[in-house]
Parts: structure tokens; C-alpha cells; sequence
């Protein structure tokens, strides 16, 4: 998936299934903290940053699980994708263990069943899982997550065939020292990189997919209607990535004492060994 919007989706879906969403409101905040959705707004780039102007102005209310869906839906809207509303109250979690990072989140060279199979365990379907993967139309993706597409593809050709020759070309070049500089990296979509729209899914029919996992939604008979659908209705795209981002929000989320409001996002309140 496409960074940052990427990181954003994928801290929701590494967390399992919890509390209901019962005890959240989109006006959680109406009260105790008015000025919650602009102070987020205007230091979205930096969760931190917003934590830290919130905790000034709101001590102790409003969570760091809070301010993450609401700067993910403000990113989104910033660069020309779809607003939609967010119901508030989460609460931060008391667990954080990198054991359950693997296994719970997608990854570029994951077969398409594999990936199917790991949304429909949160209770995605199909559909939902090529809608959120729309978010690939921002972002940029490290060359190692498909170099093998550029350099190793199999013994027969050293380039995945299917890649668009002169988009493989440039690839190649912007890659080429990708084993010495981890940070080396690509746009997911190579013409409109910083804008939240359709052309994601236009650019896999015409070899422009830079993941493996990129190309597979528009060979796999089970997604490539939805990309083809997407491809061709940009507003229905916005109306199922507004829907599925909304259930995102949602999932696994924490209430009550079963999670607390962090000070700083970065660590809990108190430290239990």
C-alpha cells in the first residue's frame, strides 16, 4: 500500500478485533474538546505534533487512536479524495507487541487468495479490499518491495514481461542502487502521485502497477471487476473507499477501561513489567 496513507491503514488492520463501535459518536469531542478535528488538521503531518497541541488544549481527552483516523480522513481530503465522517471516543491500547505485526498485515508479494483471505479475517470482503487498496494512488513504495519484478523475475527474463517496457526502464534506472540505499523509492502511480484520485486503477491494465500485488487485482477474476469498476467511475471508487475507510475506523477498536488516553503517543501512561 502507498506511504504514508499506507502506514495509516495498516496500524488499523494489525490490531484484532475487539469492542464494538456502541460506544462511539461523530460529536464525541463536542464538548470536552471543540476544537479537536481542526487542531488535527492543522498538524496532521506530525500525529506527535497534534498530540502535543491537543494535550495543551485538551489534557488528558482526547486519544492518539482518535487522532489517527481523523488525520488519515484529513489526508485523504487534503489531496482531492473523498471526506467522510469518523466516530470518535476510541481509546488508545495497553499492548504493543511487534509479534503481532507479522501475519496480520498485506504484504507486496503475498498471492492474491493470501491477501483475500487475511481482509476477509477482519471482515472485508473482496470489494472493500480493492477499494482501500485505492490508496495506492498516493504514496511511493521502496524499491526493495519490487525490485525482483525488475531484476530477478524468473530465469527466462530477468524483467516481469507484463511490467510497460519504458515504465520497467525508468524503474530500473531509479532503482539501480536500491541494495546500497534502502531508501530508494517509486511513486505507486507515476502520473498522478500526489493526488487522491482514479488513475490507480486505470494505470494496471497498461502494465503501471509497481507491486506484484498491484498487477495481480487486475489479472484475479475475483478483483478485477471492482479495479475495472474503479477505473471508470472515480465517483463510485470515492463512495466505496469512504465506506470501507469508515469501517476501517472501526475495527479493532478499544473503549472504556479496556484502554486508556495516552500522554504521549509513543508510550503508555505507566510501564507494568
Amino acid at each position: 500500500m502507498a506511504f504514508p496513507l499506507r502506514v495509516l491503514l495498516l496500524l488499523f488492520l494489525s490490531i484484532p478485533f475487539s469492542e464494538s463501535k456502541s460506544n462511539l459518536s461523530f460529536d464525541y469531542y463536542k464538548r470536552s474538546c471543540p476544537n479537536f478535528e481542526k487542531i488535527v488538521r492543522d498538524g496532521y503531518e506530525v500525529v506527535v505534533r497534534a498530540k502535543t497541541t491537543l494535550e495543551l488544549t485538551c489534557p488528558k481527552v482526547v486519544s492518539c487512536a482518535d487522532i489517527l483516523a481523523v488525520a488519515t480522513r484529513d489526508l485523504v481530503t487534503m489531496v482531492g479524495g473523498p471526506y467522510y465522517k469518523i466516530r470518535l471516543g476510541r481509546k488508545d491500547g495497553l499492548v504493543s507487541k511487534a509479534s503481532r505485526v507479522e501475519g496480520n498485515l498485506p504484504r507486496s508479494n503475498m498471492s492474491m487468495t493470501h491477501v483475500i483471505n487475511l481482509f476477509a479475517s477482519k471482515g472485508f470482503n473482496v470489494q472493500e479490499m480493492v477499494a482501500l487498496t485505492g490508496g495506492h494512488t498516493i504514496g511511493f513504495s521502496h524499491c526493495i518491495e519490487f525490485s525482483d519484478r525488475l531484476y530477478s523475475y524468473s530465469k527466462k527474463h530477468a524483467t516481469d514481461p507484463e511490467l510497460n517496457s519504458k515504465f520497467a526502464a525508468g524503474l530500473r534506472n531509479i532503482c539501480a542502487n536500491h541494495t546500497i540505499d534502502k531508501t530508494m523509492s517509486a511513486f505507486n502511480d507515476v502520473f498522478t502521485p500526489g493526488k487522491f484520485d482514479n488513475m490507480y486503477f486505470k494505470n494496471l491494465p497498461r502494465g503501471l502497477g509497481l507491486l506484484a500485488y498491484d498487477h495481480a487485482l487486475v489479472k484475479d477474476p475475483r478483483t478485477k471487476p471492482f479495479v475495472e469498476l474503479y477505473a471508470t467511475n472515480q465517483t463510485v471508487f470515492f463512495q466505496d473507499f469512504s465506506r470501507a475507510m469508515q469501517k476501517l475506523s472501526i475495527h479493532g477498536i478499544k473503549t472504556a477501561k479496556n484502554g486508556e488516553v495516552r500522554n504521549r503517543c509513543d508510550q503508555f501512561n505507566s510501564i507494568q513489567t
